[in-house]
């Protein structure tokens, strides 16, 4: 049938519409391959091309049916050889961490070389005396604890290449000095400022900040070290454990029998002689076994402490890369016209000040209304915060200062030196008009205080003109050495001290008391009220006894130099037995912090004190 008879062999194929066929190329067969046996390759060409047996429109593969499918041949030589899929990214489909910002990349410290033997046994003696000492108070244990930590940190710090500098060791020997003051006085405010001053200087010398930013945030790299420290101990305790296990137990052996040793010895010569058991008393710490979780978690504390000083140490974090950028330098008038307005104000009042001194506040008084009470404390208020604002608006107009030459530098010493020049005069106002006030009313721990630290202010001011007229770079420091002196001189002479010394004067010279107040006062005042005449001695000192009695007899370390002597005087000259009461005998009602029921002197007048009533000694039956 036409269309469906093969084509004899050697004949010419035609098309349905007439003419010859062309030959298609074929693909040769690979060589050693059998014939009738075709290859991916050929198929694949017959397949692209649709060649092959033809039936009507149809093209039939006419491979024999015995015909076996063999693998494609290699590629020829040269050939380029075939891609494999990519695999699947999965990383495309996780979140991505956000990059850190820069200044934390900057700050952040370098790793720290492995911790030395020295550093951990001082490391451990931290720890062992925190877990001892601290659980009784707040003493001379402080210092003693501190010593240990600080010699783990130079160790450390040696080892990582740092030098001490004079600052450094100026931070260091500062916060050591400051611990001496919790030995000193039993006043809490001052205990509480002189430790943290103590912690802050510490973090200081360890981090050897010189910037405004480094000193402020110097301190909390010490709490960031808290975590990397400990691993840091560990993975040290741990190479040294695993390359000197042989030497360890030796060691061991030794402090094991040395404590076995004072133990037997020890308590035999106490039960032989009273005199050693008591001295061994004193000097060995009491634990006791239901305190045993306190006094681990002391045990942590110091351990972990200790750590994160000696990784500062040896890898501080680096807080002066930290860059505060200056504001957009303004034009002159635009930046001089309300510093001058505010001079010009600061110098009216300065001159009424001048006048008012001359004049007397007699006259003052008169013509306002107020009493002298009420002047006195609204002016102090006023004036301290006016000093606060005044630094204020100096750090601000420092940071968008005009800075294009030699000129813009001259006008803004000018303009700021004079705001600081007046201010300090503001600040000799505040403290006057606070003395008028406690030689009226009597010293009390707040007004001492506040006027501590308007005399600080004051001093930071003095700096801040210096530093504006032979540069600045020194400031930063300088405040905060001046801050911590001034906390140090603060413990040391003793707040509760001076109220009681001059609360005694006052009423050495005007009878005028408030012992319900100084009832309040730590032992620190106890010298000073030992003075008093017997009965008001015995009523201004059953404050500190009963301190003393709820306290309970404290060991040696966590037991300060006044209490001791507060002790001392009462074993001497025990007081007499309350046959009164205090409060009826020598009335002294409390009517508010500034002489009244509402806090206003001015409202009953001047004869009514800071606490109420008349202030003199009354007896009643």
């Amino acid at each position: 049938m036409p269309g469906s008879a093969r084509c004899p062999r050697g004949r010419a194929r035609t098309r349905p519409g007439g003419g010859p066929v062309p030959e298609e190329p074929s693909v040769p067969a690979p060589a050693g391959e059998p014939d009738g046996v075709r290859s991916d390759a050929q198929e694949a060409q017959e397949a692209a091309t649709g060649s092959g047996t033809t039936s009507g429109a149809a093209t039939v593969r006419t491979a024999p049916a015995d015909s076996v499918r063999r693998p494609a041949a290699a590629a020829p030589p040269g050939a380029r050889p075939r891609r494999p899929a990519p695999a699947p990214d999965r990383q495309q489909w996780q979140p991505q961490r956000p990059e850190p910002p820069a200044w934390v990349t900057a700050v952040r410290p370098v790793t720290p070389a492995p911790v030395r033997v020295a550093a951990l046994w001082s490391v451990l003696a931290t720890a062992v005396l925190s877990s001892l000492l601290l659980g009784d108070g707040a003493g001379l244990n402080l210092l003693i604890v501190a010593v240990p930590a600080a010699l783990g940190a130079c160790v450390t710090a040696r080892a990582a290449g740092r030098l001490p500098r004079p600052w450094t060791l100026a931070w260091a020997l500062g916060g050591l000095a400051l611990l001496v003051v919790p030995a000193l006085r039993d006043g809490a405010l001052p205990t509480f400022l002189a430790v943290v001053a103590a912690l802050s200087l510490g973090a200081l010398a360890l981090q050897g900040c010189r910037t405004w930013p480094g000193l402020v945030l110097g301190p909390l790299g010490l709490l960031g070290a808290l975590g990397p420290g400990a691993v840091w101990g560990w993975q040290g305790l741990r190479e040294r454990l695993g390359g000197s296990r042989g030497r360890l137990m030796p060691v061991v052996r030794t402090v094991a029998i040395a404590v076995v040793l004072l133990v037997v010895f020890g308590a035999l010569f106490a039960s032989a002689d009273e005199a050693f058991a008591g001295l061994l008393g004193d000097l060995t710490p009491d634990v006791d076994v239901t305190d045993g979780p306190w006094h681990f978690l002391l045990f942590g504390l110091g351990l972990t402490g200790a750590l994160a000083a000696a990784h500062t140490a040896a890898a501080p974090m680096r807080w002066d890369r930290v860059t505060v950028r200056p504001g957009r330098p303004r034009a002159r008038l635009e930046w001089a016209l309300p510093l001058i307005v505010l001079d010009l104000l600061f110098a009216v009042f300065v001159a009424v000040q001048l006048v008012v001194l001359a004049g007397g506040y007699d006259d003052v008084l008169r013509k306002t209304g107020l009493t002298y009470s009420a002047y006195a404390r609204q002016g102090f208020w006023q004036l301290l915060g006016a000093t606060l604002l005044v630094l204020v608006v100096i750090g601000l107009a420092r940071r968008w200062a005009p800075r294009d030459g030699a000129g813009d530098r001259t006008l803004v010493r000018c303009v700021l030196g004079a705001l600081c020049l007046l201010t300090l005069v503001v600040v000799a106002s505040a403290l006057r008009r606070m003395d008028l006030y406690v030689d009226a009313y009597g010293l009390t721990q707040l007004r001492l205080s506040v006027a501590a630290v308007e005399l600080w202010l004051g001093l930071v001011i003095v700096l801040m003109l210096v530093a504006g007229a032979v540069g600045g770079r020194w400031l930063p420091r300088a405040v905060v050495a001046s801050g911590a002196a001034a906390v140090l001189l603060f413990g040391l002479f003793s707040p509760d001290a001076l109220v009681a010394e001059r609360n005694v004067q006052r009423y050495e010279s005007s009878g005028k008391i408030d012992i319900r107040y100084l009832q309040e006062l730590s032992a620190d005042a106890a010298p000073a009220l030992d003075r008093l005449p017997d009965d008001l001695r015995s009523c201004a000192l059953r404050g500190i006894q009963r301190k003393l009695a709820e306290d309970g007899p404290e060991p040696w370390y966590a037991t300060s130099r006044s209490e001791r002597r507060a002790r001392d005087l009462l074993a001497e000259r025990p007081i007499e037995p309350e046959r009164y009461s205090c409060a009826t005998r020598f009335a002294s009602d409390r009517f508010g912090e500034f002489g009244d029921p509402g806090g206003y002197g001015e409202q009953y007048g001047e004869e009514y004190g800071e606490y109420g009533g008349s202030g003199d000694l009354r007896d009643e039956p």
